[in-house]
């Protein structure tokens, strides 16, 4: 053993017990009477050598993504020992304020891109971050951690698919203590090494012994390596034991008592301790000196972290979102206006800001070489190159995550999911991830990504290729959401989406992409959020989004026929709602609106515009129009009977006037 090895042994050593004597304060602080640690904490006593080894194998400017086991990659990446347990126990010092507690911490400036509670989702992430990288022309890698579990998963599946097809610097380090939670993982997987499953991607897969930080640097540093000079990535399986339970609270009733005992003869601290002893490196008194040394300062820590302040209440609500940008500069000067279809609108936006934005890149299925299904993006891959335009795997979980990734380091992605049916099979990335990232880091971090996607029912898609699902995406704070109606929408709420600091989705209509009509090209990128009054009336609002505008137009002209004088307001935004032109809108009509849009009434967004209609505007008279809560059939026919149509608004609007004409007459 050379000189160097030996001082690295017994380096790593200190640094192993002091992730033991962390995480025995984590259990000891979250299992006491009063717990000073809430909630469910997941330790790594047995792991310690994997993140000890692996990151001195790696450069300061490496980055890595943990599962939720993952203190010791936070300690070892550079956080404090001080302001991580500050974050368990959910103090206002803490890494995260509080907000992410034991299984969520992040610091993505200090190149820990943070935990994941989410079983298998950071290798998605971890993907993007390394697409990042590549796309900066740095030769850094990114380290993802999962437990043996987690290679059942689908996102980590995805992950390894994408990883692969774009032969990216990534480490996937799979901690295998043989349990999945709480069932043994031989009774789920049939092969004897999980690494196998790597060969199945075209990635290199190795087996070792987790307990060794030697064994697990010596790894690491040949991986990285590799993948510094495009070799792709690798995939690093190592054999741990599982000291403690899945969780804080984890009696393992289910567990063998013959099992507990052969894990805690493969105790990584112990055996580093006997070896260290026995070839001579260091006595067993240095050794207890050392333990000694770092019990004491984990005690230190416990005491400081007692006595820090909890966060203030007034906290709570703040960096959800950026805070609101009344203008924003000329990318570019006015240009010109041209007819052109609402789809060759969105190819104008996409070219407009993959020229004024070196670091935006564009991709998804079909998007590159094909110019994507409905020809959003042909010709932008010719123009601007494979490395910033490309075409991935059918895998939506590895799209929306590495974006996710990619946008939190530094890049400007905008990719595109086919149908928003297909958002389904991977929101997790978009809920659990994008909208939690500028929240959890309090602002530090924020994932500013656009998801293009389309929606609507046209004649002949079927029931998984024509929902409207916007009042999903709407509910969840962080996320941006628009609804563009016309070609000019369409070039310019992309354009805004993507100068917008935080994850935006611009849903389009399918139905209107063919639709020609006149569109500014260039000018002032404006502000997400605003809505657009289309036509002014005074007699009865008519409120709508995306597909359902056409006939909101068409109504207000029947209505006007009839002596009925209709004000059209497009919202465009749902989040944010534009509650200022909503309530000026509707009070401009006494208080009478018909909400309309194409999704299915129960659940849909019209019921949280007439709440806040109720709310800014005290009593109003209104009708909801929206399909009725049925499956969309695929026949032309029978979707006639049940999309709403001009003749289904123009038909509330009266109801609305109704109404109120006999409470003016009850009233007299």
């Amino acid at each position: 053993m050379s000189n160097s090895d030996r001082a690295f042994l017994l380096t790593a050593y200190e640094e192993m017990l002091r992730i033991r004597r962390f995480e025995t304060a984590c259990i000891e602080l979250s299992t006491e009477k009063e717990p000073r640690i809430a909630g469910s904490v997941h330790t790594c006593a047995g792991q310690e050598a994997v993140p000890v080894g692996a990151l001195a194998a790696l450069r300061a400017d490496d980055q890595m993504v943990a599962t939720y086991r993952g203190h010791g990659w936070a300690l070892q990446s550079g956080i404090g020992a001080e302001e991580l347990l500050a974050e368990l126990c959910h103090r206002a010092a803490g890494v995260n304020g509080g907000r992410a507690g034991s299984a969520l911490v992040m610091a993505p400036e200090r190149r820990f891109l943070g935990e994941n509670s989410i079983v298998g989702a950071g290798v998605p992430i971890a993907c993007g971050a390394a697409m990042a990288a590549v796309s900066e022309g740095s030769d850094r890698v990114v380290i993802v951690t999962f437990g043996d579990g987690a290679t059942s998963q689908g996102a980590l599946h995805e992950g390894l698919v994408f990883a692969a097809s774009r032969n990216l610097p990534v480490i996937f380090v799979c901690e295998n203590n043989g349990w999945s939670e709480m069932t043994p993982i031989s009774g789920i997987v049939k092969v004897d090494r999980l690494a196998k499953r790597a060969g199945g991607y075209g990635i290199r897969g190795v087996s070792i012994d987790g307990t060794n930080p030697l064994a697990v640097r010596d790894t690491v540093a040949m991986a990285a390596a590799e993948a510094r000079k495009g070799g792709g990535p690798a995939f690093i399986e190592c054999h741990v034991p599982r000291l403690w339970g899945h969780y804080n609270r984890d009696i393992e009733h289910y567990r063998p008592k013959d099992d507990r005992q052969a894990a805690g003869r493969k105790d990584p601290i112990a055996l580093l301790e006997a070896s260290l002893v026995t070839d001579g490196v260091a006595s067993a008194d240095e050794l207890a000196a050392i333990a000694a040394r770092v019990t004491g300062e984990i005690n230190t820590v416990i005491d400081k972290v007692t006595a820090l302040e909890a966060p203030q209440v007034a906290e709570a609500g703040r960096h959800v979102v950026a805070l609101p940008v009344a203008t924003r500069a000329a990318a570019d000067a006015a240009a010109e206006t041209r007819e052109i279809t609402y789809v060759q609108a969105v190819n104008e936006a996409l070219r407009a800001e993959l020229t004024a934005r070196p670091e935006m890149l564009l991709y998804g299925e079909d998007v590159g070489h094909a110019g994507g299904i409905f020809g959003a993006t042909r010709y932008l891959q010719r123009d601007f190159g494979a490395a910033r335009v490309f075409d991935t795997p059918i895998a939506e979980s590895a799209i929306l995550g590495s974006a996710v990734g990619a946008a939190m380091c530094g890049r400007r992605p905008v990719v595109e999911i086919m149908w928003a049916d297909f958002m389904l099979v991977a929101l997790d990335q978009l809920i659990n991830q994008a909208a939690n990232v500028r929240y959890v880091t309090q602002g530090r971090t924020t994932a500013p990504l656009v998801v293009r996607v389309q929606q609507g029912a046209t004649p002949g898609s079927c029931a998984q290729h024509s929902q409207c699902l916007e009042a999903l995406l709407a509910h969840i704070p962080g996320l941006r959401v628009g609804l563009p109606a016309t070609a000019q929408d369409a070039y310019a709420m992309l354009r805004a989406a993507i100068a917008d600091a935080d994850p935006c989705i611009i849903i389009e209509a399918r139905s209107l992409y063919q639709v020609k009509s006149q569109v500014a090209l260039g000018g002032p990128v404006e502000p997400v959020g605003k809505a657009r009054l289309v036509r002014e009336g005074h007699d009865v609002a008519l409120v709508g989004w995306g597909t359902i505008m056409p006939h909101l137009i068409a109504a207000a002209e029947t209505l006007q026929q009839q002596g009925v004088n209709a004000a059209v307001l497009d919202l465009r935004w749902l989040s944010p709602l534009d509650e200022e032109a909503l309530a000026a809108t509707v009070r401009g009509c006494g208080g009478r609106v018909v909400v309309a849009h194409e999704a299915n009434l129960t659940g849909g967004f019209g019921g949280e515009v007439v709440a806040r209609l109720q709310e800014l505007c005290g009593s109003i008279q209104f009708r909801r129009v929206g399909a009725p809560d049925v499956r969309m059939p695929a026949s032309p026919v029978l979707q006639r009977a049940l999309l709403p149509n001009a003749d289904t608004v123009v038909q509330a609007a009266h109801e609305v006037l109704a109404t109120t004409g006999a409470r003016a007459k009850e009233e007299a």
